[in-house]
C-alpha cells in the first residue's frame, strides 16, 4: 500500500516551483490538481481511496483557476478536477494545446434563494433579483431564470449573455447586478438572489430551506469534470482513477461531508 501525498498551494506560486514540487516525471505517482476547498477535499478522499487499491495519488492544490489547466496542458499534472465544460472549452479554444474531460466529478449547482419566499411561483411582481456581475456568472444566473421560465431569453442564449438578452419579463422583475461574493448578503434587501454554490456554502445558506429553485443535475455549468491531456484520455491508470473516484466509498464521503451543498455527479 502506498502513502498518499499531498501538496498544498494557498497561493498562486510561480510555474518553476510548481515544477519541483511535482517531482519526477517518470514517477509512478498520479499528480492530480484541483482548487482549495471542495475540489482538494474530495480529490484527498479520492487518493485515500486508491491508496487502498494500490494507486498513489499526489494532490497539487491551486488557489486560482487558470494555473490548473496550465499545468494539466504542460504535463506538470497528470489530471485535474475543478472545472465546468464551458471553462474546459474556453481553455481549449483559446490554447493549442487541448485538454478532454474523461469523467464526472462533482455537482456545484447554482440556485435561486429567498429568505422571502418558499417557491419562485410567489415571488411577486417587479421583484428585485440580485445577480452576479461577472458575464460567466452573470450568463449562468440569467439561464437558470429562462429554465424557471420566469423571463425569456434569446433563441441563441449562452455563456454571453446579459440582461439585454431579455426579450420577455412578464413580471417585471427588477435585476440588481452584484460582486458573486457578496450575493449572500443581498438576501435581505431583494426578493431573491441567484449564487452559485461555493458562496452559498461559504455563507452559510441552506439549499433545503432558502433554495427555491436550482440547476438541473444535467446542467453543464454544474457538472464539474475530470481532465486530462486530449492525447491521454484513454489512459488506462487514468481510468482507474475515474473509476475510483466513481466508487461507493467516496460518493459516501460526499453524501456525509456535504450534505446536499456538493453532490456526486456520477
Amino acid at each position: 500500500m502506498f502513502k498518499k501525498k499531498i501538496v498544498r498551494f494557498l497561493t498562486v506560486l510561480p510555474f518553476a516551483l510548481l515544477l519541483a514540487a511535482c517531482g519526477d516525471k517518470d514517477s509512478q505517482v498520479i499528480k492530480v490538481g484541483a482548487t482549495v476547498g471542495p475540489h482538494a477535499e474530495v480529490v484527498e478522499a479520492v487518493a485515500e481511496e486508491a491508496a487502498k487499491q494500490g494507486l498513489e495519488v499526489e494532490v497539487v492544490i491551486f488557489s486560482d483557476y487558470i494555473t490548473p489547466n496550465a499545468a494539466l496542458a504542460d504535463g506538470s499534472l497528470d489530471l485535474n478536477s475543478y472545472q465546468h465544460q464551458p471553462f474546459l472549452d474556453n481553455f481549449n479554444n483559446n490554447s493549442e494545446q487541448k485538454l478532454s474531460s474523461i469523467g464526472r466529478s462533482i455537482l456545484m449547482r447554482m440556485g435561486i434563494y429567498s429568505s422571502k419566499y418558499h417557491s419562485i411561483e410567489e415571488l411577486p411582481e417587479q421583484s428585485r433579483i440580485s445577480i452576479p456581475n461577472d458575464p460567466t456568472n452573470g450568463s449562468r444566473a440569467l439561464i437558470l431564470l429562462a429554465d424557471a421560465n420566469l423571463i425569456t431569453l434569446k433563441a441563441d442564449a449562452d455563456s454571453k449573455t446579459t440582461i439585454y438578452d431579455i426579450v420577455e419579463n412578464p413580471k417585471k422583475f427588477e435585476f440588481v447586478e452584484v460582486e458573486a461574493a457578496q450575493l449572500p448578503r443581498t438576501l435581505d434587501d431583494v426578493d431573491a438572489s441567484v449564487i452559485t454554490m461555493n458562496y452559498v456554502m461559504s455563507s452559510g445558506l441552506n439549499p433545503a430551506e432558502q433554495g427555491i429553485y436550482l440547476e438541473s443535475k444535467d446542467a453543464e455549468f454544474a457538472v464539474m469534470q475530470i481532465a486530462s491531456r486530449a492525447e491521454d484520455k484513454d489512459n488506462e491508470t487514468y481510468k482507474k482513477f475515474v473509476e475510483i473516484f466513481h466508487s461507493e466509498p467516496v460518493r459516501q464521503f460526499i453524501d456525509t461531508t456535504y450534505k446536499g451543498t456538493i453532490e456526486a455527479a456520477f
